[in-house]
């Protein structure tokens, strides 16, 4: 075990990749020669050369659709949107050729392109670069939506995904990029067709993913410590959901919350609470709660970027006042 940056993880990840086959590639804005916008990719120009780490012009269907047409002529590339805002600007080529190629060409024509994109809030960045948006492609038939909430993610769900033939989206997170975490060394092969029980517990099933993976499991460790046993099941997938371990955990400890950074209305724990609903209802002894984000643009003030999204003191908040009437 060796203790790394989610930072480290994910540039980990990119470069084992790039070493294991040669049809690898990455490609996006600021990714060579300043080392990434994030400082992921700091290094591999000089490693791996201009053509394989290729600085592109600051358009985002420009270089997706680039990034398209390599997957479909044999490469594997690996394209970078800096942030998940900017990933508006090459929806065209992401939802009308990469999501549907396979489906209109009869089968003939799959899409093995990775785009990685950077989520969340945590540098003050504002508006235009800091939303929560996984609910908006989950919504989309065709494409695999991952979420990197923990550094063994960071560091392997590139290398399952590099495998799919279909289009695979990569939400990473801002919010972590410094923060340390004890990984297993050298690759490893993730499934990435499941979600994971992080902790397991008998008391409550608090079901999260991405940037509130940590917040739930500091929250978590503070709730033991009044007497309730959280168990936490990281979503990992988002596109398909996992709704058997979903099943699996409300069954098991029959009271559910859901957090997520992204806003509330028609997300990801929106969806979360109907399978509840439609496939465990009779498994609940009280109402599925929900924590979300504000439904307000992310403002650049650090305490109200804070106070914008779920914070660890309000999931334990949350947590005791389910237990109230008990």
């Amino acid at each position: 075990m060796t203790k790394i940056t989610y930072r480290a993880a994910l540039r980990d990840g990119l470069q084992d990749a790039l070493q294991n086959d040669d049809r690898v590639f990455l490609m996006g804005e600021d990714v060579g020669s300043y080392g990434g916008a994030f400082a992921v990719s700091k290094g591999l120009l000089k490693k791996f050369g201009p053509g394989r780490i290729m600085d592109v012009p600051l358009s985002e269907s420009g270089f997706v659709g680039t990034g398209i047409g390599a997957a479909l002529g044999g490469m594997r590339p690996i394209v970078e949107i800096m942030t998940v805002n900017f990933s508006l600007l090459a929806l065209d080529q992401i939802v009308n050729n990469a999501a549907t190629l396979l489906h209109m060409s009869g089968g003939q024509l799959n899409v093995p392109v990775v785009i990685r994109i950077g989520c969340g809030i945590g540098r003050q960045l504002a508006a235009q670069h800091s939303h929560s948006w996984e609910p908006l492609f989950a919504h989309i038939p065709g494409l695999i939506v991952l979420s990197a909430g923990t550094h063994d993610d960071a560091r392997n769900m590139l290398k399952a995904a590099l495998k799919s033939p279909d289009p695979v989206i990569i939400f990473e997170y801002t919010v972590l990029l410094n923060n340390e975490a004890e990984t297993k060394n050298g690759d490893r092969d993730v499934n990435i067709t499941q979600a994971k029980v992080l902790k397991r517990g008998k008391d409550i099933s608090i079901i999260t993913y991405g940037a509130g993976v940590a917040k739930t499991m500091e929250a978590s460790a503070q709730l033991s410590t009044a007497g309730i046993d959280v168990e936490v099941l990281d979503l990992r997938v988002l596109k398909p959901l996992d709704v058997t371990s979903i099943v699996q955990t409300v069954s098991k400890t029959h009271r559910v919350l859901i957090v997520e950074d992204a806003w509330k209305s028609v997300s990801i724990s929106s969806e979360v609470s109907a399978i509840i609903m439609e496939k465990a209802f009779y498994e609940l002894d009280a109402p599925v709660n929900r924590l979300c984000g504000v439904e307000v643009p992310i403002p650049y003030p650090r305490h109200l970027e804070d106070a914008s999204i779920p914070q660890t003191e309000n999931i334990v908040t949350t947590v005791k006042k389910m237990f109230q009437h008990d």
